[in-house]
C-alpha cells in the first residue's frame, strides 16, 4: 500500500467521477469505521468524490440515497456481513472484504470501474463479484469462506432462539399449572391447559425450519428462504422418510447449508434474458425446494431411519448389562443431538420399557434436562464469555430444563456444536449413570424435575442428585473448552503491573480528554509505556490498567471476555494501532484505556505491530450508544498520522496523552 509520505498520482480518469462505499465488519466497530477513513483518504488523493455509508454497531451512518446510488459510477462493498444489494442494481458494484478496505483502498478505487453489474439477485457482500475478489481473508487472518459459514450459522441461530424461549416456556408453563401425571406421560384435565401447550409445541416445532431456514437465507439471500425452510421441515419429520425420529438441529444446519449453496450454484447459470426477472421469485425457489426435499427423503432420510431402527435393537441387547454402563450409554444419547434420531432412539427405549422396567426411564428422565440445566449455569457462572443475548437464552433454559425440555440447550449446540455437544454428553452420562446405579424410577415417559415434582419418580433425592451433578458437569466442561486457549493463566492481581513508572499526579486539568472521552479516559487509565511485550500480556496489563478507574469489578473476567472477542477477529487495525474492546459484566460502566508500546505483534492487516493501544470496554446491559460513537471517533481520529505521531511522540507524562487525545471529537 502506498505510504502517506508517498501519496498516489491523482488518477487522470478520475475527473466528474463519483463513487460510493459501504463497509461493514461482524462487530460493526473499529474496522467498519477504519475501512471507510481509508476509502475516502484514498478517493480524496486520487481524485474521485466519494460518499461512504458505514454499517456499524451504531445502525447505518451517512447512509447512501437513492440519488447518491443514481449518480455513482461504482460502489465498493466493503464488508465482512451482509449487505444487502438489491438497491445496486444495475451499478457497478465490487464486493471485498473490509480488510481490503483497509489494505487495498487504491486498488479498490481503480478497480471498481472495471466491476461487474449487479444484477439485483445477488446475496450479501460475500459474493465474488469483481477483481477485487470475494473469498478473501477476514479480520482475523482466516479465510473468507470460514467466515461465510460462521455467519450463516450464526444467523439461523439468533432467528431460532425466540422460537425456542417461546415454545419452551409455553410447554413449561403449561406443564407446571395443568399438567398431572399418568402412565401415558403427562395430560391436561383442562383443554385451555392443553391449547397453551399446542402453542408451544407449534413454537418448537417451527424452530428446526427457522434454524435451517436463515442460515440458507444469509449464503444464498431470499431464494434461498423458502428452500431452506421446506428442507428443515423434511429433515424434522422423520414420518416423511419412515423414521420415528427426525434428523433435530443436527439435520436442519445440514439442510440450510445445503439450500443456500444449492441457491448460489442455480444463480450461476446462465439463463435468457427474459426469465432472469422471474429466477429469484419463482424458478429458484421451486427447483432447489424440490431438488432438496427430495434429496433429504430419499437420499439423507434412509440412512436417519437405519441408524434409528439399528440403535433400537442395539438398546434392547443391553437391557441385562451394568446399570451405570447402560446409564452412561443413554445420558450419551439422549445429550448428544437433543431430539434427533440418537436422541429420540434412547427416549423411546425407555419409554417403551416404562412400565416393565421404569429404572430405564429414570436414567432418562435424569440425563434429560441436563443440557439446559447445564449451559443456562454456564452462563451464570462465567457471565463474560456470553453475549448478553445468550445470557438471556441461559435463563430460559434453566427454566426449561426443570421441565424436561432437552432442546433448550440447542442455541448453545448450534452456536458451538464442538465444545458444547461434548460437554451435554458429560453431564448426561453421569447423570445416567447415577440415577442407573441408584435404582432411579420414573413411571411416566418424561424427564426432568418436574415428573418428581408431580411423584412419578421413586428415588426422589438420588434422582436430584443425579441431575445436579450432571448439570455441574456440563456447565464446568463448558466453560473449561470455551476459555481453553483464550483463558489467561493468572489474574492480574491490580492496576500496577510491574514495569512501567507511575503516572503524573492527577489535575483537574488533566482529569477528562475533552468531550467525546471524558468520563470514561483519564490519567488513571493512561500508561505512558507497557511492559507487556506480548498480545495476551498486554490485554492482562491494559485490564489492570482499567481497574485503576473504580469501574472493573472482576479483572479476570474482563480478560476473559477480551480474549474471547480477539478469537473472532483480530484488533490488531494496522497503522501501528490495536483496540482491544470487550462487552462484559465484568465492569460496572464503560471505562477507556490507552498504552504504548515498543510494538506488539497483533495480527493487524498491515503487518505492523501496535505501539498505540486503546482498551475499551462496557457493561453487557449497557444502555444506549455512547461508547460505540467514542469508537467510531477514535478508529477516524487514528487515521490521520499527524495525530498518531504526537501521541507517539509525546513524553511520559500520562497528562501530556491526556491532552492529545482531547482531540477526539
Amino acid at each position: 500500500m502506498t505510504s502517506p509520505a508517498d501519496p498516489p498520482e491523482r488518477d487522470a480518469a478520475a475527473e466528474g467521477r463519483r463513487l460510493l462505499a459501504v463497509t461493514a465488519c461482524p462487530t460493526g466497530i473499529a474496522h467498519t469505521y477504519m475501512a471507510a477513513e481509508k476509502l475516502a483518504q484514498a478517493a480524496q488523493e486520487l481524485g474521485y468524490g466519494m460518499k461512504v455509508e458505514t454499517q456499524g454497531s451504531i445502525g447505518a451512518e451517512n447512509v447512501l440515497s437513492d440519488s447518491d446510488i443514481r449518480e455513482a459510477d461504482g460502489i465498493i462493498v466493503a464488508a465482512d456481513k451482509d449487505v444487502d444489494l438489491s438497491r445496486f442494481a444495475g451499478k457497478r458494484v465490487l464486493s471485498v472484504g473490509v480488510a481490503e478496505g483497509i489494505r487495498r483502498p487504491e486498488r479498490l478505487i481503480r478497480d471498481v470501474l472495471n466491476a461487474p453489474v449487479h444484477r439485483g439477485d445477488g446475496a450479501g457482500a460475500g459474493s465474488d463479484a469483481g477483481s477485487g475478489g470475494g473469498l478473501l481473508a477476514g479480520a482475523g487472518g482466516g479465510g473468507r469462506e470460514r467466515g461465510t459459514v460462521y455467519k450463516a450459522l450464526m444467523n439461523g441461530v439468533s432467528y431460532m432462539i425466540p422460537f425456542v424461549v417461546v415454545g419452551g416456556l409455553l410447554i413449561s408453563v403449561s406443564l407446571a399449572l395443568g399438567g398431572r401425571t399418568t402412565p401415558q406421560g403427562i395430560v391436561f384435565d383442562s383443554s385451555f391447559w392443553q391449547t397453551v401447550n399446542d402453542i408451544g409445541v407449534i413454537g418448537f416445532t417451527l424452530m428446526v425450519p427457522v434454524l435451517s431456514g436463515y442460515i440458507a437465507y444469509a449464503i444464498g439471500d431470499r431464494p434461498a428462504l423458502v428452500p431452506g425452510m421446506v428442507g428443515g421441515w423434511i429433515a424434522s419429520h422423520g414420518e416423511l422418510y419412515d423414521s420415528k425420529a427426525g434428523a433435530g438441529f443436527i439435520g436442519a444446519i445440514a439442510t440450510g447449508f445445503l439450500a443456500g449453496y444449492l441457491v448460489l450454484w442455480i444463480k450461476k447459470v446462465k439463463v435468457p434474458e427474459f426469465v432472469r426477472p422471474i429466477m429469484p421469485v419463482i424458478v429458484i425457489p421451486i427447483v432447489s425446494s424440490a431438488a432438496l426435499g427430495l434429496f433429504v427423503v430419499y437420499v439423507i432420510g434412509p440412512p436417519i431411519a437405519w441408524v434409528f431402527e439399528h440403535l433400537t435393537s442395539w438398546l434392547g441387547g443391553l437391557t441385562g448389562t451394568s446399570a451405570a454402563l447402560l446409564g452412561v450409554l443413554l445420558g450419551l444419547m439422549i445429550a448428544f443431538d437433543m431430539g434427533g434420531p440418537v436422541n429420540k432412539t434412547a427416549f423411546l427405549f425407555g419409554a417403551g420399557l416404562v412400565s416393565q422396567n421404569p429404572e430405564i426411564m429414570g436414567m432418562c428422565a435424569a440425563a434429560i434436562p441436563v443440557p439446559p440445566l447445564g449451559q443456562g449455569l454456564a452462563t451464570l457462572l462465567r457471565r463474560g464469555l456470553f453475549s448478553k443475548q445468550e445470557q438471556e437464552t441461559g435463563l430460559a433454559a434453566l427454566f426449561m430444563g426443570f421441565f424436561g425440555i432437552t432442546e433448550g440447550a440447542i442455541p448453545f449446540a448450534a452456536a458451538r456444536p464442538a465444545r458444547v455437544i461434548p460437554a451435554n454428553m458429560c453431564g448426561g452420562a453421569v447423570a445416567g449413570a447415577v440415577a442407573g446405579l441408584a435404582a432411579v424410577a420414573d413411571h411416566v415417559p418424561h424427564g426432568g424435575p418436574i415428573v418428581a415434582v408431580l411423584g412419578a419418580v421413586d428415588g426422589v433425592p438420588m434422582f436430584f442428585v443425579a441431575i445436579a451433578i450432571g448439570t455441574v458437569v456440563t456447565a464446568l466442561t463448558t466453560v473449561t473448552l470455551m476459555t481453553l486457549g483464550g483463558r489467561p493463566t493468572a489474574a492480574v492481581a491490580g492496576p500496577s503491573v510491574a514495569g512501567p513508572a507511575p503516572v503524573a499526579a492527577e489535575s483537574p486539568a488533566a482529569e477528562a480528554a475533552g468531550s467525546a472521552l471524558s468520563g470514561h479516559l483519564t490519567v488513571r487509565t493512561v500508561r505512558p509505556r507497557l511492559a507487556a511485550r506480548g498480545k495476551e500480556a498486554a490485554i492482562r496489563e491494559m485490564a489492570g490498567l482499567l481497574a485503576a478507574s473504580g469501574h472493573v469489578d472482576d479483572v479476570d473476567g474482563l480478560v476473559a471476555a477480551a480474549l474471547a472477542r480477539e478469537e473472532m477477529g483480530t484488533t490488531g487495525l494496522g497503522e501501528e494501532i490495536a483496540i482491544p474492546h470487550a462487552k462484559t459484566d465484568a465492569v460496572s460502566a464503560p471505562v477507556v484505556g490507552f498504552a504504548r508500546s515498543e510494538g506488539i505483534e497483533w495480527g493487524a492487516l498491515d503487518g505492523t505491530k501496535a505501539r498505540l493501544i486503546f482498551m475499551i470496554a462496557v457493561p453487557s446491559a449497557a444502555a444506549g450508544d455512547e461508547h460505540l460513537r467514542i469508537l467510531a471517533m477514535l478508529s477516524r481520529k487514528l487515521m490521520d498520522p499527524g495525530f498518531r505521531e504526537r501521541l507517539l511522540s509525546a513524553g511520559p507524562d500520562a497528562g501530556a496523552l491526556v491532552g492529545i487525545l482531547r482531540e477526539v471529537q
